[in-house]
């Protein structure tokens, strides 16, 4: 099933689930009890927002080998991981914005996990069980920023850094899948799910050892190689095979 988020006909912000290309509302807790309504409602006539509302928006660096050789790194023993706050989320079709401090912002186009129930100290063979679905994502980077700070915290948090959608799709599997990239049409990057270090399992171990990941909160898998720049008039699509696209214009 695939779920989004929008403003209804009243300006309300709802959930709902689409039947081909039709959307009918749900009502209640998608990550808990609810009840689906008839899909009626043309998606063309929708607004979508991002598609959750998370507390946290983790990221993996590195996680692809040759992404991680492009810029002169060596791959991690263990997962590194960082944060990009809520406050930098922007759904499909919402501008990027090029910020002043930065001479150097480039795509990064990502699997993501979207978590369903409250996970601590989980395993790897167990984590399955609190994932309620994937959606697609843009981990936009101030790549001069990040390597002068040391720190990521910067680099990756300026508002439009964190797109993510349209959509979840609770039905998906992440074990190969093509993600690609491409800005104005032209391709940047194209790799297989199949070739991440560590497997979506292994990430909500890793993580869930170190903090309570809540429904809702999201999980940005790595990107693979081919990483480039963003210019202003720019328009950077993700897309993953089986999964969607997303689409973000480029603003200064």
């Amino acid at each position: 099933m695939r779920i989004i988020r929008y403003q209804n006909n009243e300006g309300a912000v709802v959930y709902g689930w689409m039947l081909e290309d039709k959307v009918g509302e749900i009502q209640g807790n998608i990550f808990g009890e609810y009840r689906r309504r008839e899909a009626r409602t043309p998606l063309k006539e929708l607004k979508l927002l991002a598609p959750c509302e998370p507390s946290k928006i983790i990221c993996v660096g590195r996680n692809y080998v040759e992404h991680a050789r492009e810029l002169g790194n060596e791959v991690p023993k263990v997962p590194l991981i960082f944060l990009k706050p809520p406050s930098s989320i922007i759904s499909n079709g919402e501008n990027i914005i090029l910020p002043p401090q930065s001479r150097q912002v480039e795509h990064e186009a990502e699997l993501v996990v979207v978590i369903g129930s409250r996970a601590k100290n989980v395993t790897s063979e167990t984590a399955k069980e609190n994932i309620f679905g994937y959606t697609i994502g843009n981990d936009v980077t101030a790549r001069d920023l990040q390597k002068t700070d040391g720190q990521w915290t910067r680099a990756k948090g300026f508002d439009t850094f964190c797109s993510f959608g349209p959509w979840i799709d609770t039905d998906f599997d992440p074990s190969d899948a093509v993600v690609t990239c491409r800005v104005n049409g032209q391709m940047r990057q194209m790799a297989s799910t199949r070739d991440m270090v560590f497997n979506v399992g292994t990430l909500i171990a890793y993580i869930s050892s170190v903090m309570t990941l809540e429904p809702g909160d999201i999980i940005f898998t790595g990107t693979p190689a081919g990483v480039g720049e963003l210019k202003n008039g720019d328009v950077v699509d993700v897309e993953i095979e089986g999964l969607g696209k997303l689409s973000n214009p480029v603003k200064l």
